[in-house]
């Protein structure tokens, strides 16, 4: 069969007024300063066959779109020519640009096809490899450097509003869940704040915040997919994240997406990965220059890391200095709105699955029930779900009618929630709970029937 030429390419290159070889001469300059040594050797043959309908492999979509954008003077993405699909093997290249890439990604997010393409492709652990310091600081000089694309010029107003939404959407979440309002979290960040980082800036100071408060929304669009389930698309945001936190400057949220990273990681079975992602985020700036509520927050998924990785010792110091810098945090700190939800109740939720994961079950199901009994009501996410992780602890202790007592509590408290992490607690309920399903009028068989019309309607 023959191949499709792409019209789409072919009218943004007309469009932008160069010659095929110009426009290789700009594309392999672009190149360089990615350090995307090989597509050194792009000519204007490339563009030609590319045009007739070529695939376009590797980085070279990300670089050609950059590109056209710089010399447009506004953003192209690959969906403008039409280079955009469905799913990737892998999360974007931390060397890619951040401003295309998190206008492509919000697009494909927000379409309903591609995205469930996207939600259900495969996590990459491969992905998980981090880039060298250097690569990050060439970041930040090119985002400095980065020629703006509309003339709108963006204030420190500007930047509080994005702020402030991104407090709304984080308040949303813990009270109901990642899938709850995460289409509006996505939209907003595809439209408003492509634009905002688009734009021009009167300060270097002005345009790291604004950095910096886009990379706290890309940060809460892969917390949220990592909530909802949808653990490719999750990493891909959290890696837009914690590059955007990079350029910014704003090494304590770098250590807060990392951080992510790593609870997913323990969470899907990475434990090695997931050590090394939590080591990261506790290196040099990200927690030396965190206050005292984040490091604590940094310091127990590295606790929960190094449980999964079987490495006890280091899991119980680690626990240990997070409990101590938690200890330190005071009212009145000068504290990122991030770190809201982190408090007694958090920590004792964390701390309670690094020691079921050291097989400490007592230990487990005593914190458990003290993060339940310190947590605040609007947090009903991870109250459900600290509930469904208590039920199943008392199951392995053999507390069968306690575990089912506390897995009605969890069943009651996840009434408007929307989170796949909550769903889980609930799947895994109903196979602990299978021996006992035949047993008619037994407490255990009528848990079963409501969790199992729970997820029906899921």
């Amino acid at each position: 069969m023959g191949r499709t030429r792409n019209m789409r390419l072919e009218a943004v290159i007309q469009e932008l007024g160069l010659s095929q070889r110009q426009l290789a001469a700009r594309f392999k300059a672009v190149a360089a300063e990615h350090g995307a040594t090989e597509l050194q050797s792009v000519a204007q043959p490339y563009i030609a066959r590319w045009i007739a309908g070529a695939p376009v492999e590797g980085r070279a979509p990300f670089i050609l779109a950059e590109t056209l954008s710089r010399g447009l003077g506004r953003l192209v993405t690959r969906a403008d020519i039409g280079l955009a699909v469905d799913t990737e093997a892998e999360p974007p290249a931390w060397s890619d640009d951040t401003l295309t890439t998190l206008v492509t990604l919000g697009s494909t997010d927000m379409d309903i096809d591609r995205r469930r393409l996207l939600a259900t492709s495969v996590y990459s652990v491969a992905a998980l490899a981090l880039p060298e310091d250097q690569c990050f600081q060439r970041a930040m000089d090119r985002a400095r450097a980065r020629k703006p694309l509309s003339s709108y010029v963006v204030t420190a107003q500007d930047v509080e509003d994005v702020r402030e939404m991104a407090a709304i959407f984080s308040r949303r979440d813990q009270r109901r869940g990642g899938r709850a309002g995460r289409t509006a979290l996505v939209a907003y960040l595809r439209t408003d704040v492509a634009e905002l980082l688009s734009g021009r800036f009167l300060s270097e100071s002005i345009r790291g915040e604004m950095t910096s408060a886009a990379a706290e929304l890309a940060y809460l669009a892969g917390w949220t997919g990592f909530d909802g389930g949808e653990h490719a698309l999750a990493q891909y945001w959290l890696t837009i994240a914690t590059k955007l936190a990079e350029e910014a400057g704003d090494a304590p949220l770098a250590g807060h997406a990392l951080r992510a990273m790593a609870h997913q990681a323990v969470d899907l079975g990475h434990p090695q990965q997931a050590v090394r992602l939590a080591e990261a985020s506790l290196s040099s700036r990200r927690y030396a220059h965190a206050c005292w509520r984040e490091r604590s927050l940094l310091g127990v998924v590295h606790a929960r890391g190094l449980a999964a990785a079987g490495e006890k010792k280091a899991a119980v110091a680690a626990l240990l200095r997070a409990e101590q810098d938690l200890g330190r945090a005071r009212d009145g700190d000068d504290e990122p709105n991030r770190v809201f939800f982190y408090t007694e109740a958090s920590l004792a939720h964390e701390t309670a699955a690094t020691l079921r994961d050291l097989g400490d079950l007592p230990g487990a199901e005593s914190q458990f029930t003290r993060s339940v009994r310190t947590r605040r009501a609007q947090f009903a996410r991870t109250h459900s779900v600290t509930l469904g992780y208590l039920g199943a602890v008392q199951a392995q202790r053999g507390h069968l009618d306690m575990a089912c007592n506390t897995w009605s509590q969890a069943l009651d408290a996840m009434t408007g929630v929307q989170s796949g992490r909550a769903r889980e607690t609930v799947v895994q309920m109903r196979r602990s709970l299978s021996p006992f399903r035949n047993r008619a009028g037994s407490h255990a068989a009528e848990l079963d029937a409501r969790a199992r019309s729970m997820l029906s309607q899921a």
